[in-house]
This record gives C-alpha cells, structure tokens and sequence, in this order.
C-alpha cells in the first residue's frame, strides 16, 4: 500500500496499472453485459414492478435518491423501482466523471449535482436539490450521502421541507452534526443512559498526556474528529510502552483547536455494524454484520442472534430516547468487550461510532423491495381516511430473509488475486498461500453477489469498472492525487 512519503512515479503506475487492468478485462466485462441483456429477453425481469402498478390501488410516489453512484444509494433507488414507484436519480460527478449510478434503468432521469466546497459552502448543492424536486414534483427525498457531505444534507432538509411539500429521510442540522462527530456522540450517548467507551476531546499534546497520565489503567486510540484518511486506520494504543515513546509518536500527530482529536478507550473485542431506518424515532429496518476498518464484504448476522437483538435494541432505545424528531438513517459501529463474571463470560456492547447516514450493508436487504419501499414511505403523512399512500401505520421492523453474501469483484480480483501473486513473486508469500487466497476469490464469485451487479439490470456494474474507476485513475495522474486504498462501493479514494 503506498502512502504521501511513495515515490511519484509509483502512484502514476498504481494508477496506470489499474488502466491497463480495466482494459484488459473489458471484453470479457462485455461479454457479461451482453449476456445480460440477452438472459433478460430469454427470461422477462420486471415482473413484481408490473404487477404492483396494474393494482387498481397503487397510486406510485415520485422518489428522489441520492448517491446512487454508491451501491448504497443504487440498491434503495432499485428497491422503490421494484416496488412501483417512480425515482429519480443524482449525485456528484467528480471531474464530469460518470458515475455507475446514472445508467441504471431504475431512473427515470439523473442529475449531476454540484458538490459543497469550503469556498462556496452549500448554497449551490442545496439550490440544485431545490431545482429537482420541484421540476420532478418530488414526494419523498431518501438521502443517501457520504461522510463529506452529511451535515449539509442536514441543510438541505431543513430546506426542502420549509419550502416544499417533499419529505427527507434525512437528520436537521443540529442532529445531523451532533451524531456525526464522535465526541458529541458518545456524549449524547451517555446523556441518553446508554452505555459507551470513555472519549475525551483533546486539541493539544498537553491535554493528551493528561489524560494518560489520569488514567493510568486504561489504553486508548486517538481518532481525528474530522475527515482524515491518512490516519483513519490508524490504531496506535496509547500510552506506548515507555514515556519516550508516547512522546514521540504524539510528536507525530497533527493536533490543534483547529484540528481537534478524542481519545476513545480501547476495547479489545470483535467488531460489527448496524443498518437502521428510523421514522419519527421508530426504527423501521434493521440489520448488523460483522464489521472491519474497511468493509468489502457482507454477511447479515442472524436476526435472532443474541448479538443481533441486542444491537437492534441498543438502537430502538438509542431512537426512542433522542425524540419523534429522529428521521434518517442511523449506523453504529460497536464492539463487542468479553468479561467474566460470577456468572460466566458476560458479553457487553460499545458503540464506538454513529454514521447518520445510510450504511453499505443496506444491499442485504435486497429481495425484499415491497417492504423496504413500505418501510420508507411511512414518513410521508397520514392521507385523510388515515392510511398511509401505499403503507400501514404500524408494521414489524423489516429484517433481512434468508440474505446472501456480497462482495464487489473488481475488489476481491486486486486483494486476493493479483496482489498474492505479486506478493510471491517478490518471495513475500508462499504459493500454498497464493492458492489459498485464489480460492478465496473463486468461491466468492460462485457462491456469493456482487454488490453492484443485477441481470436485470446489468449497465452499473460495467461503468463502474470501465467508465468511473479509470477515469477516476486517470483524474488522479492528470491532477498529482495521491491515495493510498479505494472503496469500491462507496467510490471513495482514502488520499495519502
């Protein structure tokens, strides 16, 4: 993995290479897309949509969804479409760059947006939403942002719904901001009676060194409250063995009031993550997997795990207790710390993080697109004779049935195929361990999903890995980028 202090050439040939890769598999990538197209004559998709919108009384509700260049946004604009309804698409288009999104057949029309810079600020993203939803006479806006872009979307909301009949899956400002930053988190956490991990603010070498000293017992990570892909995976235990060493590798970090970091206790245990919808502080959807620090690959845990249930009820607590003014998406990273007691090996959850915002691990509901849609639109108010357009006022929370595995191939082709064979032909791993990581692969690629692809609608997965990601690459040599890991579904580039 390269970082800021690799040579520049070796960036330029990263990228290169990921090129030429693109294109070396195009014709096969091809001879999928056609194959699709051709499965899809043999065998008619579209049934479901077709039926749903012969029923005499389905009246379809205009859906905007943005970040359908993410597989987030992708899978819930595809849910709505399966579900009768009619959705528009939008998202950003880094350097005009197309994203996968925009071809899909679920979208009745796409729109670039112009994303928020620190010189601008929102005021051209929030008048472009604005523009959509009034020219597409939009009902429901199903946000679907990035971490970059999440407090504005919160402005976007307030927006909208001051001056539009539209509706937003999406927190107000004040929320938005408050579960984003990991500080206020775990603050409003705490507030709220719920368990969480000791986290100080801390702006300075000084007040780092206090709190170690304090609390002499404990270990903790220090996370930068802001964006920083240089150090998000990061997890350097503090206090390091000696003083010296404390020292030195603060002497390293990049702390100040303006860019403030928390000390978080470290809890050594395993790691998941959570899905949720909530509408007005009721969680409608729910789903945990087990989680890393950069997840490519979903696996729902069990709806009637004990794990599962116990995070879903951290998170209906979690909804009730922050108020009916809770609309939006709700993620939690927690981990799992094992203690034992007079009682045996007790088992303790800690939320470490909130995303407010949908998560990736959305596409294992996939295949439940009627219930899914239904969940959503329960935020859209009560007609006159009390029914919900197209809904029920109460339904059970919608949990994933019997869901597959996914991964995305174009990941899983670099991690366990092309990278283990470099790796041993550089004699840094054995061949057993090359054909191991190999079958790996061929055992996703039979047995599991890719994230992106449908049969039914195929055209997303190819401009994913023949149109966005080389132009990306290309953007990235063209303009001096540096970056050290991608995320395939997110579309993310972690910068070094």
């Amino acid at each position: 993995m390269l970082s800021a202090q690799s040579s520049p050439r070796l960036h330029v040939a990263q990228n290169v290479s990921l090129i030429l890769l693109s294109l070396f598999f195009l014709p096969f990538s091809t001879f999928i897309l056609f194959l699709s197209y051709a499965l899809q004559i043999l065998t008619p998709q579209g049934a479901l949509r077709q039926r749903i919108r012969r029923s005499p009384n389905f009246r379809p509700t205009t859906i905007l969804v943005t970040g359908v260049g993410m597989a987030k946004g992708l899978t819930i604009a595809r849910a709505f479409y399966e579900a009768g309804h009619d959705v528009i698409g939008a998202d950003f288009e880094p350097y005009g760059i197309p994203v996968c999104g925009r071809f899909s057949r679920v979208l009745s029309r796409f729109y670039a947006l112009s994303k928020p810079t620190p010189k601008d600020g929102s005021a051209y993203y929030i008048q472009g939403l604005l523009q959509v939803v009034r020219r597409e006479k939009v009902d429901l806006w199903v946000s679907c942002s990035g971490v970059a872009s999440a407090v504005e979307d919160g402005e976007a909301k307030e927006v909208l719904e001051r001056r539009t009949d539209c509706k937003a899956i999406q927190y107000d400002v004040h929320t938005t901001a408050l579960l984003h930053e990991k500080h206020s988190f775990i603050q409003h956490t705490m507030r709220l009676g719920l368990p969480a991990p000791e986290t100080y603010d801390v702006s300075s070498r000084t007040a780092v060194h206090k709190v170690l000293n304090t609390h002499q017992a404990t270990q903790y990570i220090m996370k930068s409250v802001g964006v920083d892909d240089a150090s998000r995976g990061d997890m350097t235990l503090f206090p390091r063995p000696t003083i010296s060493e404390t020292y030195e590798r603060l002497a390293h970090v990049d702390i100040s009031d303006s860019n403030p970091w928390v000390l978080q206790q470290f809890i050594r245990g395993d790691e998941y993550c959570t899905h949720a919808l909530v509408i007005a502080g009721h969680v409608r959807a729910f789903v945990a997997c087990p989680s890393s620090e950069l997840l490519m690959h979903y696996e729902a845990l069990p709806s009637d795990s004990a794990l599962s249930k116990a995070m879903l009820k951290f998170t209906e607590e979690f909804a009730a207790r922050s108020g009916e003014g809770m609309t939006g998406h709700l993620s939690f990273d927690f981990l799992v710390d094992e203690k034992t007691t007079e009682k045996g090996l007790e088992r303790v959850l800690y939320p470490i993080e909130c995303n407010p915002r949908a998560h990736t691990a959305v596409v294992l509901f996939k295949g439940q697109s009627v219930d899914m849609a239904q969940a959503y639109l329960s935020a859209l108010p009560p007609k006159s004779n009390g029914a919900l357009t197209n809904g029920v006022l109460d339904r059970p929370v919608v949990r994933p049935q019997h869901p597959a595995k996914y991964y995305w191939v174009g990941h899983d082709l670099v991690e366990f195929v092309l990278l283990p064979v470099l790796e041993s032909l550089r004699g840094k791993m054995s061949v057993k361990d090359v054909i191991a990581s190999c079958y790996l692969f061929v055992q996703h690629v039979l047995f599991w999903k890719d994230g992106t692809y449908e049969v039914w609608d195929p055209l997303p997965w190819f401009c994913l890995y023949h149109v966005y990601w080389p132009g990306m690459f290309l953007a990235s040599v063209f303009y001096g980028r540096r970056w050290s890991r991608v995320n395939v579904s997110t579309t993310k580039m972690f910068e070094c």
